[in-house]
C-alpha cells in the first residue's frame, strides 16, 4: 500500500492512525505568538458538546436575529438544555480556522485556474487580520500540505498560484489528514472547504473514517463539486460529508462565476453561524454515537447542524 506524502518530501506511512509518524509530515507549523494573533488557546476539561449551527428559510437564506428561546435541542431523541448561546453577531468574536482542500488530479486541468481565481478572492474577502488562519491541501494520488496555517494571504495566493495538475484522487485522505492531523487542536470554528470534481479513486482511509475524524473534531465540511464535460457527476459523498458535519455541498459548473458564486455562498454561511453547548443528560463514557437535532420553533426556518458526535471514554475525549 503506497504512502502518502507532504510536500516537504517527508512521507506518511499508510497506517494513518499512528500519530507519531503522521506527524513526522504533518506536524505543527510555527505558530504566531497570542499577542501577534490574538488567538489565546483556552484548555480545560468540561462534559461540555458545543455545536456550530446554521439556520436558513425555505430559499436557502441564512436567517439572522434568532435566540435560544426559538431552538429545541435533542440528543438520541431527548430533549436538552441548552447551556450558552451565540449568535453570530457575537460569533463574529470567534477564531476562524479554513482548510482549502483542491483536487489537482488529471480531470481538473482545464478547470483549475478558475478554481484557484475563485479560492483566492474567497480568502481575500473571508479571513480578518490578526484573528483568521488558513492553509492550502492539494490532493491527487497523494496528499500534499502545500501551505501551513497562515494569515498572510499573499502566501495563501502563492500557494494556490503553484498548483498543478496530476493523476488519481486521494479525497477521503485529504480530508482525514486535514481533520485528524491539522485542525484537530485549533480553537473557535473549524472550516474544511474541499473543492472537486469527481468521487474517490486512491485513498487508503474510508470515507465513514473520515467523517468520524470531521465529527470528533467539531470541523464543518463544505463541499464543492464542480461539474464539467457532458455527463452529471455523482457527488453523492461530497453531499454525505456536507451532511454529517453540519456544512453544505455546491455543485457549479466549470466557470469561474459559478464556482466563485459557490465560495461566496460558504462565506455567507460561515458568516451566519450560530453556536450553543449543552451537558448532555446521558453522561455514560461509552464512545458510543449520540444523535443530535436542533429544531426551530419559527415556521420556515430549517437548521443544519452535524448529525452527532462520539461519547467520550474519559475526560480527556471531551
Amino acid at each position: 500500500m503506497r504512502p502518502l506524502s507532504s510536500r516537504t518530501g517527508r512521507r506518511v506511512h499508510p497506517a494513518l492512525l499512528s500519530f507519531a509518524l503522521a506527524w513526522m509530515a504533518w506536524g505543527p507549523a510555527p505558530r504566531p505568538s497570542p499577542a501577534q494573533d490574538g488567538r489565546a488557546t483556552i484548555r480545560a476539561e468540561v462534559a461540555l458538546v458545543n455545536l456550530v449551527f446554521t439556520a436558513t428559510d425555505r430559499k436557502g437564506r441564512v436567517v439572522e436575529g434568532l435566540g435560544p428561546e426559538d431552538f429545541e435541542l435533542f440528543e438520541d431523541g431527548k430533549a436538552q438544555r441548552i447551556e450558552y448561546f451565540s449568535d453570530p453577531g457575537k460569533g463574529s468574536d470567534v477564531p476562524l480556522t479554513i482548510a482549502l482542500l483542491v483536487d489537482t488530479s488529471g480531470s481538473v486541468r482545464q478547470r483549475l485556474e478558475y478554481e484557484k481565481e475563485a479560492a483566492a478572492r474567497f480568502f481575500r474577502e473571508i479571513l480578518r487580520p490578526e484573528r483568521d488562519l488558513a492553509l492550502v491541501i492539494q490532493f491527487d494520488s497523494e496528499v500534499n500540505l502545500v501551505q501551513d496555517f497562515t494569515q498572510d494571504p499573499e502566501a495563501l495566493y502563492r500557494a494556490l498560484d503553484s498548483l498543478r495538475a496530476g493523476n488519481n484522487t486521494a479525497l477521503y485522505d485529504a480530508v482525514y489528514l486535514a481533520a485528524e492531523e491539522k485542525l484537530r487542536d485549533e480553537a473557535g470554528r473549524k472550516v474544511v472547504v474541499v473543492i472537486t470534481d469527481g468521487a474517490d479513486t486512491s485513498s487508503i482511509v474510508q470515507k465513514e473514517t473520515a467523517i468520524e475524524a470531521a465529527q470528533k473534531n467539531d470541523i464543518l465540511i463544505y463541499g464543492i463539486g464542480v461539474q464539467g464535460g457532458r455527463f452529471r457527476t455523482d457527488f453523492g459523498v461530497l453531499r454525505k460529508f456536507a451532511r454529517e458535519t453540519g456544512g453544505e455541498f455546491f455543485s457549479p459548473r466549470a466557470s469561474v462565476e459559478e464556482i466563485r458564486d459557490a465560495f461566496l455562498s460558504i462565506q455567507r454561511d460561515i458568516r451566519g453561524h450560530y453556536s450553543l453547548g449543552y451537558t448532555p443528560s446521558n453522561r455514560l463514557r461509552d464512545g458510543a454515537f449520540r444523535k443530535i437535532e436542533i429544531r426551530s420553533k419559527r415556521p420556515g426556518v430549517r437548521v443544519r447542524t452535524r448529525s452527532g458526535y462520539y461519547a467520550p471514554r474519559s475526560s480527556r475525549d471531551y
